[in-house]
């Protein structure tokens, strides 16, 4: 992980990312923890977020890569 974005950089990165349900910015609850090794591995994601939209309720996970690219979003 030294060549990999912070911790702070990648809450960020999942707060400019919008709900994919209805579009808001808006989250109740935003958790950020370094990946699994089985996801950095699958997916190539450092940082693996969980999130709550504050609007629709919508519970979504989201998979940031080292670079601050979002690797993937569920």
């Amino acid at each position: 992980m030294a060549n990999s974005i912070s911790k702070e950089r990648a809450e960020k990165v999942a707060k400019s990312h919008a709900c994919e349900h209805c579009g808001e910015y808006s989250y109740k609850k935003l958790t950020i923890k370094p990946a699994s090794a089985s996801n950095k591995k699958e997916f190539g994601e450092v940082w693996h977020c969980v999130k709550i939209c504050g609007v629709c309720g919508m519970e979504q996970e989201l998979g940031i890569d080292g670079e601050g690219e979002i690797a993937y979003v569920n």
